[in-house]
C-alpha cells in the first residue's frame, strides 16, 4: 500500500479560494546551508536490503572460494573487489570513477561495513588480472547463488525455462582498447553475447568478443552451459529462443535428443520462399494477434498524428493488411530429423498519400521442435516474437546499468566489468523473486533499473550503530517503504527459504 504523506494531505484539504491562489505554489524559502555534526546519513537507504540479500545467499564466501586472482590479500579479498563494484553500480554508479566519492564518505563505508574501500585505480588493476577461465569462475560463483533463489520458487515457476540468446554492439571511442574490432556497420567496439532467462529477466551468461565477430560466434558452448544451469535449477523443460543467427542446424539433432526445445527464426532463403509460395491457399490460417487488456477504465485513443502527416504529404507508406500462417516439414542438410517450419505471410499495402499503388507479400520463417499439441502454428510465431523482450534487457544493461561502457583496456577486463555490473541487475530480479509474491515484489522483475534506483535504493537515511545493530533510519517514504522494511525483517530473521 502507498504511504500517504500527512503534511501533503493536510495541504490538499485547505482548498484555494474561488478566485484562485494569489501566489505560485513553488516559492523559495529563506535557505541556509550547514553541516550536521552528529547526524550520519547517506542517500542510498535501499542498499542495505541489497546487501542483506547478498549476505543471505553467501555471495562473498562463494566468490572467495571459486575465484582466485590475487596472490595476497592486502587487505582486499576477491569478494571485496567484486561486491564493492556491484554495490557501486547498484547505488547508481555508472563507471569505476563514481566509486571515488563513496570510498571517501565515512557514512557510506559504515553502511557497507567496510573500514576502507578500493580506489578506482585499484579496481581497474583487479579487472586486468582476470583470465578467461577466471571470468568463467566468477560467473559460476554468481550462478551458485542463483540456484538458491530458484530453489525457493514454486514448481509452477520452474515448469519451463525460456532461455533467450542474442548479441549486441558495445561501441567505444577509445584508441587503446585491446580486442576491439570494426563491426559490419563501421562501429569500433566489442560484440558481447548475452544469454538471459525470460522468466525473470536475469542475465545467465555473457561473453565479450571483438566487434567484427558474428552474433553466433562461440554461442553454442554458452547455450549448453545455460541449459545445464537451468536443469540444475530444477526446471522441468528448457526452451531456447533466438533470431536467425542462432538457428545453428548442426546442433538441432543433439538438442532434440537431449530434450531441449527451441524456437528460432530462419533466414528467408530463396528456396524457402519458393516453398512458401507453393503452399495451397487453404492451408493458410489467419494469425490473430493478442490485444492487451487495458487496466481500469479505457481511455480515448490519441490521434495518430504521424499517420496523418504521411497521408497529407503523399509519402510512400507500407501498411500491414493481413497475416496468415502455415506449416511445412523441414529437414536441414546437417540433420537426420525433420522439424516444423512455420511460415508467416504478411500482405502489405503500399500507399502513396491516399493512393494504393500495389500489394506485396513478405514471408518470415521459424523453425521449432516443439510438438503441435504443446505449441500451435500461431503459438510458435508468438513465442518467437516474445523473445524480443530480451532487447529490453540488453537496453537496460547498456543504458540503465551502464554495464557496456567497456571502461578498461583489455577484452577480458571489460568482460569482467560486464559480468560484475550485470550482477547488480540480477540482484534486482532476485529481490523480486525472493520477497513474498503477494506483496507485489514481482514488479521488481520487470522494473527498469533507473526506476529501481529512484524508488528502492536512492532513499535518504541515517546510518546509526546502536547495541550491535546497524540501523538504516529512513528519512523519506514512498509506496515501496513497507515492502523494504518487511523484506529486511524477513532476510534478517531467516524467514525466507534461501
Amino acid at each position: 500500500m502507498y504511504i500517504k504523506d500527512s503534511a501533503i494531505e493536510g495541504q490538499r484539504k485547505e482548498e484555494d479560494p474561488a478566485g484562485g491562489r494569489p501566489f505560485p505554489v513553488l516559492t523559495p524559502g529563506n535557505i541556509h546551508y550547514s553541516v550536521a555534526e552528529k547526524g550520519q546519513g547517506i542517500c542510498w537507504g535501499g542498499l542495505g536490503l541489497v546487501q542483506q540479500l547478498a549476505g543471505r545467499l553467501g555471495l562473498a564466501e562463494i566468490i572467495d572460494r571459486r575465484v582466485r586472482v590475487l596472490k595476497r590479500h592486502l587487505p582486499y579479498h576477491e569478494s571485496d573487489h567484486v561486491l564493492s563494484q556491484v554495490y557501486n553500480v547498484a547505488s547508481g554508479g555508472a563507471c569505476l570513477q563514481d566509486a571515488e566519492a563513496k570510498r571517501r564518505d565515512g557514512n557510506y563505508r559504515r553502511a557497507v561495513g567496510a573500514e576502507r574501500l578500493p580506489a578506482p585505480s585499484t579496481s581497474g588493476d583487479f579487472l586486468r588480472r582476470f583470465s578467461p577461465e577466471d571470468v568463467e569462475d566468477l560467473q559460476e560463483s554468481f550462478n551458485e547463488a542463483r540456484l538458491k533463489v530458484w530453489a525457493a520458487q514454486p514448481k509452477r515457476w520452474r515448469k519451463l525455462a525460456r532461455i533467450d540468446v542474442d548479441g549486441t554492439m558495445a561501441p567505444t571511442s577509445g584508441e587503446c582498447k585491446e580486442g576491439m574490432g570494426l563491426s559490419y556497420n563501421g562501429q569500433w567496439g566489442y560484440h558481447p553475447l548475452v544469454i538471459s532467462l525470460a522468466n525473470s529477466n536475469e542475465v545467465l551468461y555473457t561473453a565479450n568478443r571483438p566487434g567484427n565477430r558474428p552474433s553466433h560466434d562461440g554461442a553454442v558452448a554458452w547455450i549448453d552451459r545455460s541449459v545445464a544451469l537451468a536443469r540444475r535449477g530444477g526446471f522441468g523443460k528448457v526452451r531456447l529462443r533466438g533470431d536467425t543467427d542462432f538457428a545453428l542446424t548442426a546442433h538441432f539433432d543433439r538438442w532434440s535428443e537431449g530434450g531441449v526445445e527451441f524456437v528460432f527464426g530462419m533466414d528467408a532463403h530463396p528456396s524457402f520462399v519458393k516453398l512458401a509460395e507453393a503452399i495451397p491457399e487453404e492451408r493458410f490460417r489467419p494469425l490473430a494477434r493478442r490485444k492487451r487488456q487495458p487496466k481500469g477504465r479505457p481511455r480515448r485513443k490519441a490521434k495518430r498524428v504521424k499517420e496523418q502527416i504521411v497521408v497529407e504529404k503523399g509519402y510512400r507508406n507500407r501498411v500491414l493488411a493481413e497475416e496468415h500462417v502455415a506449416e511445412l516439414e523441414y529437414r536441414p542438410g546437417k540433420c537426420q530429423k525433420t522439424y516444423r517450419m512455420v511460415v508467416l505471410r504478411k500482405r502489405i499495402k503500399v500507399l502513396e498519400g491516399q493512393k494504393r499503388l500495389f500489394d506485396e507479400e513478405l514471408f518470415l520463417f521459424y523453425v521449432t521442435n516443439v510438438p503441435p499439441r504443446e505449441l500451435s502454428t500461431a503459438g510458435a510465431v508468438r513465442e518467437s516474437n516474445s523473445r524480443c523482450n530480451q532487447e529490453n534487457v540488453i537496453e537496460q544493461l547498456k543504458n540503465g546499468v551502464e554495464a557496456m561502457r567497456m571502461p578498461s583496456d583489455r577484452l577480458e577486463s571489460n568482460w569482467v566489468y560486464l559480468v560484475i555490473a550485470s550482477q547488480a541487475w540480477n540482484l534486482k530480479s532476485w529481490l523480486g523473486l525472493a520477497l513474498p509474491e503477494e506483496s507485489g515484489a514481482r514488479q521488481l522483475v520487470r522494473m527498469h533499473f533507473r526506476r529501481f534506483l529512484r524508488e528502492w535504493v536512492q532513499v535518504p537515511c541515517q546510518v546509526v550503530r546502536r547495541g550491535g545493530q546497524l540501523i538504516f533510519r529512513l528519512l523519506s517514504r514512498n509506496q515501496w517503504t513497507p515492502l523494504l522494511i518487511q523484506g529486511s525483517l524477513l532476510l534478517r530473521t531467516g524467514r525466507l527459504a534461501l
